[in-house]
């Protein structure tokens, strides 16, 4: 099973395993064309609101990456527990 989901629209989906929610890019973008071991540059850069946003001042989550041949390398300026580390892509949840 493919770690890569195609919209209708020209999406290319990936599940992230750091913010358990979904990652998408423009099917313009490079590509390598692989469905199970992709690579996609520019990097991935996600911005999204978490339960504590906006409390005390908290920002919105952060998920910053390069995805090279199926692994995410979370860059040191995420805000998840795995910023800085690199692992591979995951099969879809269920």
């Amino acid at each position: 099973m493919s770690v890569i989901k195609h919209t209708t629209d020209g999406l290319l989906l990936f599940w992230c395993p750091a913010c358990f929610r979904s990652h998408g890019v423009n099917s313009t973008w490079s590509w390598n064309g692989d469905n199970n071991l992709p690579t996609f540059r520019p990097s991935v850069s996600v911005e999204y609101d978490a339960p504590d946003a906006g409390i005390d001042g908290a920002p919105p989550k952060k998920c910053h990456s390069f995805v090279t041949n199926g692994k995410i390398e979370f860059l040191e300026d995420s805000t998840h527990a795995l910023s800085g580390q690199t692992v591979s892509l995951v099969r879809w949840p269920n």
